[in-house]
């Protein structure tokens, strides 16, 4: 054999030798296919491709993490990352649970602290207007000038439940009394189921209607024939009296309102261990009757105090207040006290309210001191707000 012909030899045998080689290391199956004998157009498709080249390399390196990575998606999560993910999982769980909790704990106690300050506005603007317009007697504020007073010849038909003169005591416009224990108004005028709260204060307010009722008066109701200069007249019913001078006065309604704490209620609020006390009131209704009616529950006291006026007549500081005095205090007894509105000029009112419910994680240890007294601490799950008015009388020191 020439020269030439070994040499044409062994390229062929190097060239078979380098691709067996190709074909071990990348492992695809076509080149190692090539390797043995196949299909006509196989063989010659496999003698045209020529050797692989670098970028036939890159394709089947690819393909090869592609397929990887497929297989590490399909395989899933690992147990750790699994765990890190509870983790994660919990840790969000309980911030949002405690989120909630706090939010609904703060909107309990705005709740309840909001409903306790609504309750105190409504109790103070039914008491405020009313014992602003005492000794209102229509034309005058002259109760000694109204003939059917305490004291004088009563008209029949005028209640006696709550005692002679508690409907008809004009010349004391204002009436009050330190704590209801004893209680104060006699006759068959008693407290509501439960009983009154001993250590509250009561108030009347005897005046007559802002209008006069000129007509579609009612039989057995109670008015004053009111007259600016001369004598007034209570009367009984639609009929007018004979005097005074219809001309010159008018009729208005005679208005009489008690006030005091019970120590229950008569809303349905009261469960076994909580009763919920609850401002009332007696009042002289129309026909003559005198009802007892719940004004608001959840109030525990009301206390008052009445701001006097002790110069006397013609001198300096007369129409003014020197002090406050409780219902109780001597002043109020002594001989040359009028004991009306030219001396009693203003009001003050004090009311705790506590809520109908107690309040979880909550203990009321506050000490209350309010109308010269200390009340407290109650140590129980209450939330109470304690609320003061000084009203001034409208009628007071008009002479």
């Amino acid at each position: 054999m020439d020269d030439a012909s070994r040499s044409a030899a062994s390229g062929r045998r190097g060239q078979r030798l380098g691709r067996h080689h190709d074909a071990a290391d990348v492992h695809d199956q076509r080149d190692v296919a090539g390797s043995r004998p196949g299909p006509p157009h196989l063989q010659r498709r496999r003698r045209n491709s020529g050797p692989l080249t670098a970028v036939s390399l890159r394709m089947i390196d690819t393909r090869f993490r592609s397929q990887l990575t497929a297989r590490r998606a399909i395989a899933g999560m690992t147990l750790v990352e699994l765990m890190v993910a509870l983790a994660i999982g919990v840790f969000l769980m309980i911030g949002a649970v405690t989120v909630f909790m706090q939010g609904r704990t703060t909107f309990r106690i705005t709740e309840s602290v909001s409903r306790l300050q609504e309750n105190a506005r409504f109790a103070l603007d039914v008491l405020e207007p009313d014992v602003r317009m005492a000794y209102h007697y229509g034309l005058t504020n002259v109760g000694a000038n109204i003939e059917g007073r305490a004291g004088t010849t009563v008209p029949a038909g005028v209640p006696t439940t709550c005692g002679n003169t508690w409907v008809n005591d004009f010349e004391r416009g204002i009436a009050a009394t330190n704590g209801s224990s004893p209680w104060p108004w006699g006759g068959s005028c008693a407290a509501s189921a439960g009983g009154a709260a001993a250590a509250a204060d009561t108030l009347i307010v005897r005046r007559v209607s802002a209008e006069p009722v000129l007509a579609g008066r009612t039989a057995g109701t109670l008015y004053i024939q009111s007259n600016r200069s001369d004598k007034s007249q209570l009367f009984v019913g639609a009929a007018l009296p004979g005097s005074p001078d219809p001309t010159t006065s008018q009729p208005f309604r005679v208005i009489a309102n008690g006030y005091y704490v019970s120590t229950n209620n008569t809303s349905n609020l009261s469960t076994p261990g909580n009763t919920v006390p609850s401002l009332r009131m007696k009042t002289l209704v129309d026909g003559g009757a005198i009802q007892d009616r719940e004004i608001l529950p959840g109030v525990e006291d009301l206390q008052v105090q009445l701001g006097i006026d002790t110069s006397p007549p013609g001198t300096p500081g007369r129409g003014t207040i020197d002090r406050f005095v409780d219902p109780g205090d001597a002043l109020l007894a002594d001989p040359g006290f009028t004991n009306d509105a030219r001396q009693i000029l203003a009001m003050r009112l004090w009311l705790r309210l506590r809520a109908e419910r107690t309040e979880g994680g909550f203990v009321d240890g506050t000490t209350y001191s309010y109308a010269g007294q200390n009340f407290g601490p109650f140590n129980d799950g209450y939330r109470r707000t304690v609320v003061s008015k000084t009203v001034y009388l409208r009628n007071a020191n008009l002479r």
